[in-house]
């Protein structure tokens, strides 16, 4: 198989990446300075040996304990569980979350070979056992399979002295009532609060 075959072979196995979309990348960089080629395989080595998982919450970091989890600041009695490390950034994003996370590496799914112990579930419980947890919140996507494992994760929970809560669902700001699906209007009606 030439380079370019192997390139583009290897560029269309990430998400969202088909062989025609794999094959334009490769045609890219091959009309870029050979220099700015090297540095992408650099990052791409350095991505791979560098980057771990957090020790505490499974953040992906270059370092044994990600900088949310060694922040004085944040209040480690309050967890926010995450489908993936990506979600992460989504929360800060928003600059309202104060707490820790928990990244679970997944979400339930039999039909994947998914299951309860392919997740984190036991290292939440480690953390949760050690007396200074007041609030587990779950923030797995609106999904079966996040809604099955938010379920499962509540059971396993249920035995500690905490609050576990689940993340608001509804009609995103600025949405249009005409637009949404009905599961999502159901959602925000049956969340919805006082005025």
């Amino acid at each position: 198989m030439s380079a370019i075959d192997t390139l583009a072979t290897e560029l269309s196995r990430l998400p969202g990446i088909g062989r025609k979309t794999a094959m334009r990348l490769t045609y890219h960089l091959l009309k870029q300075p050979a220099e700015q080629s090297k540095r992408l395989a650099d990052a791409l080595v350095a991505l791979a040996d560098n980057v771990r998982p957090c020790a505490t919450c499974f953040n992906l970091t270059e370092e044994e304990v990600c900088s949310i989890c060694r922040d004085p600041r944040r209040d480690a009695g309050l967890i926010c569980a995450v489908e993936e490390a990506s979600d992460i950034s989504a929360i800060e994003r928003a600059g309202e979350f104060r707490g820790v996370y928990h990244v679970l590496g997944g979400r339930l799914s039999p039909l994947d070979g998914i299951g309860p112990d392919d997740l984190t579930i036991p290292a939440l419980e480690r953390r949760i056992a050690s007396g200074n947890v007041h609030e587990v919140i779950l923030a797995t996507n609106p999904s079966i399979e996040g809604e099955a494992t938010a379920l499962y994760v509540q059971r396993k929970l249920s035995p500690y002295q905490l609050t576990v809560t689940r993340i608001a669902r509804g009609l995103p700001v600025g949405g249009d009532l005409e637009y949404a699906d009905g599961v999502t209007i159901a959602q925000a009606l049956s969340a919805r609060r006082s005025m």
